[in-house]
């Protein structure tokens, strides 16, 4: 069976409403993915750190109760589980303050076995931070060497801007070693300062990796890719490109909605039989709309709650789709 390898932070997220806090959720964007893949029958795997603390042990047993290996999830004695606060506005998005008690991200632990056209998740700034980049680009390099898929959410928040210029090498680095990226258009627009699909594909994309993933909230999904990704681009390939609108639903909260789409189209891979191989000779328009509403329908049952990944009884119902 194919698993999904994910590497991310981990965070206690409490939310609040009109200023009074409404739920405190084990979170983080790789984590919200992997527990709605975990809860969809996926075999997963997630590196990460927590604290020393009952935050930490709570972040590690719901990892195990939904069906997460753990074993890669570092613990250092002595440190605090992040925290951070979601405030909810009147559209059900989030504007967030985030509380870090220990000095360093940490990582030690032994990389799980990567098999061909398994799947590795990763993103957000955790994806280019200097102090665990090592950790972090040699997994990369240990998934293409293996022949695994390499997803990349970009994920990269207004509050980092400032640090735009130092985390481009590590930035170019990711979208290099990726097969698929995907990004907000609030992302590339902190980023680049772009504001369009075509803009961020053709400038400053497609050099390094041809598939691109774009979302932008309420307005249409689009994507761009090319033929032949196993080689880079030349003057003579032909971009392709697809929109999705997305459905209009009844949102409680904004919070995992890009992560959850994350965990849709991993699950659409791998039902789909889709292999790196395929990704590389250029998916079908036909492929890419399954892909698309499989990500849309894992987004749409997360922001129908208050809860950052699917329901149990959604992901019980994919886990009887793929028996």
């Amino acid at each position: 069976m194919r698993k999904v390898i994910g590497i991310g932070e981990t965070v206690l997220d409490i939310i609040f409403r009109d200023d009074s806090p409404i739920a405190a959720l084990p979170g983080g964007s790789t984590y919200n993915a992997m527990i709605s893949l975990g809860r969809s029958g996926v075999d997963c795997t997630f590196i990460s750190e927590v604290g020393d603390d009952r935050v930490g042990d709570r972040i590690v047993k719901f990892l195990q109760e939904n069906g997460v290996d753990s074993q890669c999830v570092c613990r250092f004695r002595g440190t605090k589980s992040p925290l951070s606060l979601a405030f909810l506005n009147d559209k059900n998005d989030a504007e967030y303050i985030f509380y870090k008690d220990h000095p360093n991200d940490q990582l030690d632990f032994e990389y799980p076995q990567i098999s061909p056209d398994d799947i590795v998740l990763f993103g957000s700034f955790y994806a280019v931070n200097p102090v665990i980049r090592h950790q972090v680009s040699e997994l990369l390099r240990r998934a293409r060497q293996a022949g695994a898929i390499i997803y990349y959410d970009v994920n990269f928040r207004p509050s980092h801007q400032n640090e735009v210029v130092k985390i481009r090498p590590q930035l170019l680095e990711n979208f290099e070693y990726a097969d698929i990226v995907r990004g907000s258009n609030e992302d590339f627009h902190v980023l680049f300062g772009k504001d369009s699909a075509d803009e961020v594909y053709n400038d400053e994309l497609a050099f390094y990796c041809k598939t691109l993933i774009y979302t932008q909230g309420a307005d249409p999904v689009e994507v761009r890719w090319c033929k032949n990704n196993s080689t880079r681009r030349q003057e003579d390939d032909s971009t392709s490109s697809q929109q999705f609108p997305v459905a209009s639903t009844n949102t409680v909260s904004t919070i995992g909605a890009g992560d959850n789409f994350n965990a849709g189209f991993i699950f659409g891979l791998i039902s789909e039989g889709i292999s790196r191989h395929d990704i590389e000779q250029g998916l079908s328009a036909q492929q890419w709309s399954r892909l698309i509403k499989s990500a849309q329908a894992f987004s749409a049952d997360c922001c129908k709650d208050i809860y950052n990944y699917v329901s149990v009884e959604f992901g019980k119902e994919r886990r009887e789709q793929t028996k």
